[in-house]
């Protein structure tokens, strides 16, 4: 694989990544308000930079040795990771409404990694 064909395969899911979390990210302050806010910092924005590289390359390492089949299954799995652990954390601490939230950024969480999925196995595959 070449450095190019990174970087193209990377580009969509860099621009998936930074606007797709900041869509209710800062759960705690808007409660009963709305699951979408948007908010944005020059951190967090490297962050998912980053986050986008390493899923980028993990998607390489999929597609270039056991081929494009059930890529849906392992974004599902690795959003799964990335989406729930520390929300469950979180989880037993709150109330009911933040619960609500919780489950609903985890699951946006986990629809941004599927998404990344489906961009990648159109580039890489």
């Amino acid at each position: 694989m070449t450095l190019g064909r990174l970087l193209l395969a990377w580009l969509p899911v860099a621009a998936l990544f930074v606007v797709a979390p900041p869509i209710g990210y800062r759960w705690d302050l808007f409660v009963g308000k709305s699951f979408f806010v948007w908010m944005y910092n020059q951190w967090e924005i490297g962050w998912r930079l980053a986050e986008a590289v390493v899923v980028t390359l993990f998607a390489s390492l999929w597609f270039d040795s056991l081929g494009a089949g059930a890529w849906w299954l392992l974004f599902f799995l690795v959003g799964l990771l990335v989406a729930f652990p520390r929300r469950l954390v979180m989880w037993q601490h709150v109330e009911p409404l933040r619960r609500r939230h919780l489950l609903a950024h985890a699951c946006l969480d986990l629809a941004r990694y599927i998404a990344a999925g489906g961009l990648l196995a159109w580039r890489l595959a």
